[in-house]
């Protein structure tokens, strides 16, 4: 009788764990959003990003602080990018802060960080920075589009 108690535990236990590891290994499913464009999926759900303008001047890319969207560190889970993009010079920086332009500030794009990009279906993307992700003005960068926004 002990033998058989033992065996079905060893089973139950067996089965939970491969249960459990399925469901971990599986990734998210995505959303698809209903428009094209760059979002933050959060735990409230998808957030569209505005587009901002990469602007050159004397040789430096930078962009103009358009008061960008803020997120808390803790309910951001990955990003989302959804249309025709050239995905192949995506690119995820932090902002630095470079100076003042007719009362606006100016911000330089920093080292790329190493990210995820996971194709989900046509035209549709999520990216997920590698390591850990901190606090500060970060953007998402394509071209001569830059998607910025500040996790706090």
């Amino acid at each position: 009788m002990k033998g058989i108690k033992f065996s079905i535990i060893v089973f139950m236990f067996i089965a939970i764990f491969f249960n459990t590891y399925d469901s971990f290994a599986t990734e998210q499913k995505v959303i698809k959003p209903k428009e094209f464009g760059v979002y933050i999926k959060t735990k409230a759900g998808l957030i569209r990003l505005l587009p901002n303008l990469v602007l050159e001047e004397e040789g430096i890319l930078f962009i103009e602080s358009n008061k960008p969207p803020t997120f808390p560190l803790k309910d951001i889970q990955y990003f989302i990018i959804h249309g025709q993009y050239d995905m192949d010079v995506l690119t995820f920086n932090p902002l630095l802060f470079y100076g003042m332009s007719l009362g606006k500030p100016r911000y330089i794009f920093g080292k790329d960080m190493e990210i995820i990009v996971t194709k989900q279906k046509d035209n549709l993307y999520s990216i997920k920075p590698k390591g850990l992700l901190g606090r500060g003005y970060f953007c998402l960068w394509i071209n001569d589009s830059a998607w910025d926004f500040v996790i706090e």
